[in-house]
């Protein structure tokens, strides 16, 4: 697969999963499957099937490559491009430790990294809604008190 085929394949799945359920899920569900991925190629690498494992790194990498698109620098301005080095070494720190002596090490140390991310990903989606339901339900009382 192409280098263009691949980034439209990553557009594609981030555009699908952002338009089928809220944007912060989507966030957290798209790192499960980078870090579903990374595991797979992992696993497969260790079982010598290089060629399966290399497919599911190519996918893992999609779906980060995507992620870093997807950052609104202009809306979020330091955290955005911080987010999106730090999405470019992650792709970068796969792709050099897929095949090497301690490609174990290096994408457990890459899978921790992927799910603090998520961690706090979960938690921004959890804090989001709370606020959300809280200014729904002042919006209720106000309605219900003749405001």
């Amino acid at each position: 697969m192409t280098q263009n085929a691949t980034a439209y394949l990553a557009h594609n799945a981030y555009r699908s999963a952002a338009v089928a359920v809220p944007p912060l899920k989507a966030v957290v569900m798209l790192y499960d499957g980078a870090i579903t991925l990374l595991q797979k190629a992992l696993d497969a690498h260790e079982a010598k099937r290089f060629e399966e494992g290399h497919t599911y790194l190519t996918r893992a990498t999609a779906i980060l490559r995507g992620l870093s698109h997807h950052l609104d620098v202009t809306r979020g301005g330091a955290m955005a491009d911080r987010l999106f080095r730090t999405y470019n070494a992650l792709i970068m720190a796969c792709l050099r430790s897929y095949g090497r002596p301690h490609a174990r090490e290096n994408f457990r140390r890459i899978i921790a990294s992927l799910t603090e991310l998520r961690d706090a990903w979960k938690f921004v989606e959890a804090t989001a809604g709370k606020a959300g339901k809280a200014k729904t339900l002042d919006k209720t009382l106000e309605s219900a008190a003749g405001r």
